[in-house]
């Protein structure tokens, strides 16, 4: 049965087939030789979509999209400017605070890559910074989306494992603080050797005159984490909080949303919430069929074989994860590997939410790293440059990023002081 899964999976995945389809199929060939009544397939897909939580998903998504499509991106883009446009690499470093307020918005990394590329990639051309480097820094910087909550990840991962989202939610402030500062790093040395000049002088004036125009959008953030870390509702009810809240900023406060935008913003938000939806459903079949099949079992004992010390597993579990990401869509590594991973770290006696949170992390930074990093994609369909030619210059970034993983993964309240300060530990 082994076989039949791995050789099912191996092939379908090798000639391209969407990876939805390649879970779907696999699972498929898995039931057929086990005799198991196809409804099964049907069953499963339901069960795996029917959850109260998931619901945040589709609800964030339009949220993301109502606000970029309401003006909230270019304010916060301006109010970054304002903050550290007068350090060398200026409109570089404006691109990682963009990316870091906007993540308290969108909770995915794909939107922030594609809302804050879309205006900031340009904007760095035509101020002398080479192409390759504001691709690669806005692929990079697009991953502390899912970092800095809400997070559309977390909110999978919590209910494919049934550890908290709200403690997911605020083991990610200070890690995505910290990713934001790593590729500030970076940036501030390149700009040195490449020369990049500052974009503007400092100014606090400018700063309270940005700040005003953009403290709707602010808001956003404030209200979903707010109202999740203090118990007034729940992250699904957040989701649901934040559209009426962006689309009544965009409408009446930026007056930027249109009445005729609406048809649009839905079809899109439902485009990518099917897109999501579908690879969950398909790999819970998938996760049925391993289960079944005692797999995640035999693979527990194997790492147990390797090592009982908890800090050469995370070793490992880092290692696995990277490579992982570099392959597999973010959503669907975490419903497959994570019901895995999770028990074994248990029973060496890693906390569940911590190392729920080095799991999110490993796969955020997947999402930039070739050859299926999700937002090296996005930042090629912008620029037009090659996937060869945004992966030569992604890696000083990536590097950056893993040194924050590290950091994380063996410094525990990095990560944890927060949750444990609102109760959730």
């Amino acid at each position: 049965m082994m076989t039949i899964i791995a050789l099912t999976f191996a092939v379908t995945f090798a000639i391209g087939i969407p990876l939805a389809l390649v879970l779907g199929l696999t699972g498929l060939a898995a039931l057929i030789a086990m005799g198991v009544p196809l409804q099964v397939v049907a069953q499963r897909m339901f069960t795996g979509i029917d959850s109260f939580p998931l619901m945040a998903v589709p609800f964030f998504i339009l949220a993301g999209d109502i606000m970029n499509k309401g003006g909230t991106t270019i304010r916060l883009i301006r109010f970054a400017n304002s903050l550290v446009g007068h350090i060398r690499g200026g409109l570089a470093h404006a691109n990682v605070v963009a990316n870091m307020l906007f993540a308290g918005i969108s909770g995915s990394a794909v939107a922030d890559a594609s809302a804050i590329g879309a205006i900031m990639i340009p904007s760095m051309e035509k101020s002398g910074y080479e192409k390759d480097f504001s691709a690669a820094l806005t692929a990079s910087a697009a991953t502390i989306g899912p970092i800095i909550p809400p997070s559309i990840i977390m909110v999978i991962y919590g209910v494919s494992v049934g550890v908290s989202v709200g403690g997911l939610f605020a083991a990610g402030f200070i890690p995505g603080v910290l990713l934001g500062l790593a590729l500030m790093v970076i940036v501030y040395s390149t700009s040195k050797k490449k020369g990049y000049a500052k974009y503007d002088n400092f100014s606090l004036k400018r700063v309270a005159v940005e700040f005003k125009d953009a403290v709707w959008a602010m808001m956003a953030p404030v209200i979903i984490l707010g109202g999740i870390l203090g118990g007034i509702f729940t992250p699904t009810e957040a989701a649901a909080v934040a559209v009426v809240y962006s689309f009544f900023v965009g409408k009446f406060v930026f007056k930027e949303l249109q009445w005729k935008d609406l048809p649009g913003v839905l079809l899109q938000s439902g485009i990518t919430t099917a897109t999501i939806l579908l690879i969950i459903s398909m790999a819970n079949v998938f996760a049925w069929v391993i289960a079944a099949n005692m797999i995640p079992l035999k693979l527990a004992n194997l790492f147990l074989s390797i090592t009982e010390n908890p800090y050469v597993f995370l070793l490992l579990i880092n290692i696995f994860l990277l490579f992982v990401g570099m392959f597999m869509e973010t959503g669907a590594a975490i419903i497959l590997l994570a019901p895995i991973l999770a028990p074994v770290a248990a029973k060496l006696g890693i906390n569940p939410l911590h190392f729920g949170f080095i799991m999110v992390l490993n796969l955020a930074i997947g999402m930039a790293t070739p050859p299926v990093g999700v937002c090296l994609f996005v930042s090629c369909g912008i620029t037009g440059l090659s996937l060869e030619e945004i992966s030569k210059a992604v890696y000083p970034f990536v590097l950056a990023e893993l040194v924050i993983l590290m950091l994380v993964t063996y410094i525990e309240p990095i990560s944890m002081v927060l949750p444990k300060l609102l109760g959730f530990l």
